[in-house]
């Protein structure tokens, strides 16, 4: 069976600031959807409906995998997508509206169900808000390397992507903390009032969709430019046979393998750390504000941050670097506090100094995801230079694939270690024993440090080189007269079975 290709596309313009403004805006949806996930979903369902920490936290691992497996299909059918709309804006656009309803119903549980209908509901409702965005985020993703080949430039495109991420994320915790969440004379503790979530569901929900529609129409002039899929449309029973063979490549192998551990230390950082703020730190409820700036501080630096140290030392060396980084800065003021040596709960000392480590924290972190993306969008050419085909799709929702399963881990850990510890339900901040927050702060660090060196071993072994390499992996693409996004040229069409031209 030959594979379907793609045709040429008109050589294409350079693209326009408004372009990459509108591609990285659409990312403001997935922001608020991980930050949703990450730090107030566990909160909610254990503090608020009152469900067992272990038990929302399995239920969010379980449907954050199942959903997992959804992705590699709509990266597949991306891929091969024919419309007058190209193959990528199609589900852009259908994913707008049911993203909004669906994160909406999330975040209202029918009153007065049973436990286990209570859970059955988190499950399945996680699962389909989850799908939906990805009917969104994969193909929207799937642009990056479409929209440009330029080494740097895709690091650049990407940077923006992940700033209107982050920024979407925590604007909406902001707004979470500040005002939907803010302490009243009924609930002292804001993170506790259960009316505060639902007005927090309905502003987030209404940003999703404006966001996925805002990217979607903004970078629709692009795409008479965008490769056009030729040859024969592979059969449904083919989809998991395209899946498997993006495995036999193994800088996408690595880049997954090493994402695992990455993902899952970070995933479990966010969702503990409002846990922190709020039981070890006492943070009243104002200062979640000020908390919100340092991240989004954070991720500004490694914005900037993520273009000059891939251009000083390339992208694998500079990730290795942050990677290395990352874990003794969130762990320093835990094990300090838990040895006595942080200053006192409340000194004017203790805030501004974890502020600065947050923002530090954050940006080397956020540098190793934006890095370890723009090597994910040149492991498409290297494909394409073994095999003649490009799969843009395919390689993204992989990485998709790989990150839902290991932030449900991520969450999963982050229950267990609650429950393991002994950290009660609807706790009230000051009243939560020390030896509990110290068993849970030398668990927490442990598995983060063990998580990130794990990580950056196996990134250590990406086999791509730089940017001399990747052009010349260009060059040699031309020269075979396969396309590459913008220019002249032919793909040259592939057996999928053999994988030889």
């Amino acid at each position: 069976m030959t594979a379907a290709t793609a045709s040429p596309p008109p050589t294409a313009p350079p693209l326009r600031t408004g372009t990459r403004l509108a591609y990285g805006f659409g990312s403001v949806a997935y922001g608020i959807k991980e930050s949703g996930f990450s730090t107030l979903l566990l909160l909610f369902y254990n503090q608020v409906v009152g469900l067992p920490a272990g038990q929302v936290g399995l239920a969010i691992m379980l449907a954050l995998v199942i959903d997992a497996f959804v992705d590699p299909v709509i990266g597949h059918f991306s891929d091969h997508l024919r419309s007058r709309w190209g193959r990528r804006h199609p589900f852009m656009y259908a994913a707008a509206l049911p993203v909004g309803l669906l994160y909406l119903l999330l975040w209202n549980p029918p009153e007065g169900a049973s436990h286990f209908a209570t859970l059955a509901y988190l499950v399945a409702v996680a699962v389909t808000v989850r799908s939906a965005i990805s009917c969104y985020e994969v193909p929207s993703s799937a642009l990056a390397p479409e929209l440009t080949a330029d080494y740097h430039e895709r690091t650049a495109v990407l940077s923006l992507r992940y700033l209107f991420s982050w920024s979407g994320g925590m604007v909406m915790l902001l707004l979470a903390f500040a005002v939907f969440l803010a302490p009243t004379a009924q609930y002292p503790h804001g993170q506790l009032n259960p009316e505060g979530y639902r007005h927090y569901a309905v502003t987030a929900s209404v940003l999703m969709t404006t966001a996925i529609v805002l990217s979607a129409l903004g970078t629709h002039n692009r795409i008479k430019f965008l490769p056009k899929p030729q040859g024969v449309r592979p059969p449904v029973r083919r989809t998991f046979h395209a899946i498997f063979a993006t495995l036999r490549n193994r800088a996408f192998l690595t880049l997954l393998m090493a994402g695992v551990f990455i993902f899952t230390s970070q995933g479990l950082t966010f969702s503990l750390a409002a846990y922190f703020n709020s039981y070890v730190w006492l943070f009243p409820q104002s200062i979640f504000v000020t908390y919100t700036f340092s991240v989004l501080g954070g991720v500004a630096v490694a914005v900037v941050l993520a273009r000059v140290l891939s251009r000083r030392m390339d992208k694998l060396r500079a990730a290795l670097l942050c990677l290395s980084i990352y874990p003794a800065i969130v762990c320093a003021p835990l094990i300090g506090r838990a040895m006595g040596v942080m200053p006192d709960n409340g000194t004017p000392l203790l805030f501004p100094v974890l502020m600065l480590l947050t923002t530090i924290a954050v940006a080397f972190s956020v540098t190793v995801t934006i890095l370890a993306a723009s090597m994910m969008a040149d492991v498409v050419e290297d494909a394409q230079s073994r095999t003649g085909e490009r799969r843009e799709g395919l390689f993204f929702a992989g990485s998709f694939f790989m990150q839902k399963c290991v932030t449900g881990i991520g969450l999963f850990l982050s229950g267990a270690i609650l429950s393991a510890v002994g950290f009660p339900d609807k706790a009230e901040p000051g009243r939560v024993a020390i030896p509990v927050l110290n068993n849970l702060i030398v668990i927490y660090c442990v598995l983060v440090v063990v998580l990130a060196t794990c990580g950056y071993l196996v990134l250590r072994r990406f086999p791509l080189g730089g940017r001399a390499e990747h052009d010349r992996r260009l060059s040699e693409i031309a020269a075979a007269g396969m396309i590459l996004p913008g220019s002249e040229g032919e793909y040259v069409p592939m057996d999928i079975d053999a994988g030889r031209p």
